[in-house]
């Protein structure tokens, strides 16, 4: 009994948040502050970290060489199919948490919980990989790379081994104090950092295309042509810029602040992702022209390349550029955890210290000062750039998710919702009610009283015909539901063993087909089954729709499933080891507190029903 209950418990899903239960948290509203432009300001500046500044010189030397433009556009395409499925979940539940939030709703407690886990762990990390990044950069406009004052440079401790980094914490807890006084001022501030990086990437664009009509654009001109590595190499090199697309996932976890979310959400992910996308492939077309790729410095490419054509001065703003964008990052590192962590309290999962909302600030003040402070710890104490893997396995993982959930949304969308046992007495009576219409009149003789007054109603004709249609609806359900249980395993069989090159070509084939078959499968009968009806009420209805259902979804899923596979052993092995300590944190914490406990399980087309004839319902 206590195995299925778990098992139960596991499965058990939440209702998206209406009016009616956000009341009922009391006052842990977050200010609604947030319109396109900031948005975009969020989307973009957690986006383009220093990163760009490094990998263009790598990704061209080792993968793509000239084409190294279109290894960003095929990633940016790429990056798109998960923003069309975040576009449409984030409108229609437009609540704090992002993909641990439609992963509740739409799939379970057990996957919701490991999503919101995994999503802690990325951005901890993220926020302190990103905050050691920035001192050496800065230390360049002090002389070189070990010139910080000495109460700001790093500091190696023998006994302990450990490299400090007093730096990197300070602007940790200067971000977090930021974020602190309220949604508004925070991103009014990363909108100006962010558009300060942007016209460094705009003087990249513009000096490097005077430098390269002046040059010849010699680096288009080498023997090898554009595709020295083949169309293998613009892939690899697509595969390993794609993570320069990781970010914008930062403006759904804003929902609950966003003004007008239906219209908002899907604009500001739309414009940050194409905004970003136009950048990086402007850049790269620009750099790539001025050096021949193999001759590329892979350390500080863009800065180089200026310096080699007689602007030694350009080394400067382009660190400016790198020292601005790891600003920015490092703030959307930090802005989306404390939501994640008030949204998990909210439902029980973690302690309601975390789901507390100052009345003054309207954010979640604690949450966002222990954040804080836990990235400041480890930004101090940790060179954390060997961890930075894992902040790829919550991203792909979450991005996975949300794919999965909107198949899910599209053709079997939740067709119960839980509702508070103190409703038990309006619940029975409304389930007896339908439970004689649908029997056709077996009822007992102390029925008969309610049962004369609908007779009217009673004609087994009709009754007969709305059985069936509810077989055939259950029998449509059971189907779509084993096609998207057929994809998934498809995808992880044909993903896992492809990327096996231990395996003999044989088995390794075979097993391939295996999955590829059974993907195929899934595919093929999501075509031909019907959508759910019922997706065109799920939610807020009048936002953004995902185009291309079931295709798009699943060529989602199979992209970053394949990322996953990819990221290596070691990286899942240290990720384990997290995900381990918080099934240990569910099992003890979250299952016995969660506010999904003591509810009962309602049909939706009831649901309104039931707290109508509530003694204690409130309009």
């Amino acid at each position: 009994m206590e195995g299925r209950a778990g098992i139960r418990s596991l499965m058990r899903r939440k209702q998206v948040d209406s009016d009616r239960s956000k009341a009922a948290h009391g006052g842990h509203q977050l200010a609604k502050a947030l319109s396109v432009p900031q948005l975009v300001a969020i989307g973009v500046g957690s986006t383009i970290g220093a990163g760009v500044y490094v990998l263009v010189g790598t990704v061209a030397r080792e993968h793509a060489g000239p084409a190294l433009t279109i290894s960003f556009l095929i990633a940016g395409i790429a990056a798109a199919l998960s923003a069309f499925c975040y576009a449409e979940l984030a409108s229609r539940c437009p609540s704090a948490g992002s993909a641990y939030h439609y992963a509740y709703i739409c799939i379970g407690e057990g996957v919701a919980w490991l999503i919101g886990w995994a999503l802690i762990l990325e951005y901890t990390i993220g926020g302190s990989a990103v905050a050691r990044g920035i001192s050496p950069n800065l230390a360049l406009f002090f002389g070189g790379p070990d010139s910080l004052p000495s109460f700001l440079a790093r500091t190696h401790i023998p006994g302990l081994d450990v490299v400090v980094d007093p730096c990197a914490a300070i602007l940790v807890l200067i971000v977090t104090a930021l974020l602190c006084v309220g949604i508004k001022e925070s991103t009014f501030v990363q909108g100006i950092v962010t558009t300060a990086n942007a016209c460094v990437m705009l003087f990249v664009i513009i000096a490097g295309s005077y430098i390269g009509f002046q040059t010849g654009w010699v680096g288009y001109k080498v023997a090898s042509g554009y595709l020295p590595y083949g169309i293998n190499g613009v892939l690899a090199g697509s595969a390993t810029v794609f993570f320069a697309y990781i970010g914008f996932d930062a403006v759904a976890s804003t929902a609950e602040e966003v003004k007008n979310p239906q219209r908002d959400l899907p604009l500001g992910i739309g414009l940050a992702l194409s905004s970003c996308c136009l950048l990086y492939m402007m850049v790269s077309v620009v750099i790539v022209g001025l050096v021949p790729y193999f001759a590329m410095d892979p350390d500080t490419p863009i800065s180089s390349a200026f310096a080699r054509n007689g602007m030694q001065w350009a080394v400067y703003v382009v660190t400016s550029g790198a020292v601005l964008a790891l600003c920015s990052t490092l703030m959307g590192s930090l802005l989306p955890q404390p939501r994640i962590l008030m949204a998990m309290a909210r439902d029980g999962l973690l302690p309601p210290f975390f789901s507390e909302v100052n009345e003054h600030t309207q954010v979640p003040v604690k949450s966002t000062i222990l954040t804080g402070i836990c990235a400041a710890a480890l930004a101090f104490f940790m060179d954390v750039s060997q961890l930075a893997g894992m902040v790829s396995v919550g991203t792909l993982l979450a991005f996975t998710i949300v794919a999965i959930s909107i198949l899910i949304l599209r053709y079997v969308p939740p067709d119960e919702v839980p509702l508070p046992s103190s409703l038990q007495e309006s619940i029975d009576s409304v389930s007896f009610y339908h439970n004689i219409q649908e029997d056709g009149g077996n009822y007992s003789k102390d029925n008969k009283a309610i049962v004369d007054d609908m007779e009217t109603s009673m004609n087994p004709l009709i009754i007969k015909e709305l059985n069936q249609e509810k077989l055939n609806e259950q029998i449509r359900r059971n189907r779509a539901a084993w096609s998207i249980a057929s994809v998934c395993i498809g995808v992880l069989i044909l993903t896992t063993s492809a990327s096996s090159t231990f395996l003999p070509p044989y088995p390794q084939y075979s097993v391939c087909a295996i999955g590829g078959l059974l993907l195929l499968t899934g595919l093929i009968m999501l075509s031909l089954i019907d959508q759910d009806d019922a997706r065109h009420s799920f939610g807020h209805t009048g936002g953004f729709i995902c185009p291309f259902v079931p295709l798009l979804p699943i060529c989602c899923i199979l992209i970053n499933t394949y990322l996953l596979v990819n990221l290596g052993a070691g990286t899942w092995a240290r990720v384990s080891i997290w995900l381990l300590i918080g099934v240990f944190v569910y099992l003890f914490y979250g299952r016995r507190h969660s506010s999904l406990t003591n509810v009962i399980y309602v049909s939706t087309a009831h649901a309104d029903e039931v707290y109508k004839t509530s003694k204690t319902y409130v309009a």
